[in-house]
């Protein structure tokens, strides 16, 4: 066995991007094909669908656990529940399981399930199964929070793609971008990632420092209550370049995508200066990414505009099939390849 086979195992092969995607296609996929649903684990999207029910799992390691704006239990919640969205489901329950260090204060551990909880009774989700373990202090600094979600179909997939230019697809996958699609992103970009790394590292960026964490069940409703939405990704780990990246590359099509459209709060643009971050590289856990046909694009976006999450949305870019990738249009006029990150340049996000 050379080097190479036996490698240790980098922060980076579970970051998002380039490298988990090696260390998910090598080593994990050719020993689980299971080729049964209609969205299976070889499609590598958001969540799986066996039959109608949609099923999507994570396990949550943020550090810090508490931050501004959410903490490890509301993030397990919300992505999760994220997530199923993101097919074309409807969140119907939720496993929660936990491992927790020997010396965690109970203090601490009510606070998380608390927030956990109001999570799930504000957007009827309910926590239908569980599990907990304790392990030895020396074991592991942190709880670890894992979450699977179990969604239906959503019930407006029907009409929204009788809208999409006559395209009937039964689920929001990555592949189903066609050319002439337009990018919408629901909001502001980066806030998350940039959060965890200030609060983590006790940066004092000028500004809201706030992770944009939310349950985005409002803003799939909207957009599909309009119709016309192709195909629908969070931008977690990895940010917004890697999620327009498998889109490109899932669909065989490139993107154009124009910088100065793209909507990022001003703190998080410093702070990515100061630290030589790249905001698109940079993990978001209240967005989605959606793939909509162009006769319906504006009217989504008006809709977006009237919800709670989805008052900073944008189009952004479209979908061609003249580029390979994805191609950012610069703010002073030139163009550059927005490259796959070889992972989220901030660790322990989510």
């Amino acid at each position: 066995m050379n080097m190479e086979e036996d490698r240790m195992i980098s922060m980076e092969d579970g970051a998002g991007g380039e490298l988990m995607g090696q260390l998910i296609s090598q080593e994990i996929l050719p020993l689980f094909k299971d080729g049964q649903g209609e969205v299976s684990l070889e499609d590598l999207d958001d969540s799986a669908v066996l039959g109608d029910i949609v099923v999507s799992t994570d396990s949550h390691t943020v550090k810090p656990i508490f931050f501004s704006g959410g903490d490890i239990g509301s993030l397990a919640v919300c992505g999760t529940i994220n997530d199923i969205l993101a097919l074309g489901g409807m969140p119907v329950g939720l496993t929660l399981a936990m491992v927790i260090p020997e010396g965690f204060r109970l203090s601490k551990l009510r606070r998380i399930l608390k927030n956990a909880a109001e999570i799930c009774n504000d957007n009827e989700v309910p926590v239908i199964a569980g599990d907990t373990k304790v392990v030895g202090r020396d074991d592991l600094d942190e709880p670890i929070v894992t979450t699977t979600g179990i969604g239906r179909r959503h019930q407006l997939l029907d009409s929204n793609f009788e809208l999409a230019g006559g395209r009937k697809y039964r689920w929001l996958s990555d592949k189903n971008l066609n050319p002439g699609d337009k990018i919408i992103v629901t909001g502001t970009v980066g806030d998350h990632g940039m959060t965890i790394l200030s609060e983590r590292e006790g940066y004092g960026f000028e500004g809201e420092i706030k992770s944009d964490m939310a349950a985005l069940l409002e803003v799939m409703d909207t957009a599909l209550s309009v119709g016309g939405v192709a195909s629908a990704k969070d931008p977690t780990r990895g940010g917004l370049a890697n999620t327009l990246n498998e889109f490109a590359s899932k669909s065989d099509l490139g993107i154009i995508v124009d910088e100065k459209e793209i909507p990022i709060k001003r703190w998080v643009a410093s702070a990515g200066e100061l630290l030589g971050i790249d905001p698109l590289n940079v993990g978001n856990e209240g967005k989605m990414v959606l793939a909509v046909h162009p006769t319906r694009a504006e009217k989504v976006l008006k809709a977006l505009h009237e919800t709670k999450d989805g008052r900073d949305a944008a189009i952004i870019g479209e979908v061609v099939e003249d580029v390979d990738g994805v191609v950012l249009k610069t703010e002073v006029g030139g163009h550059r390849v927005l490259e796959v990150p070889i992972g989220d340049p901030v660790p322990r996000i989510c």
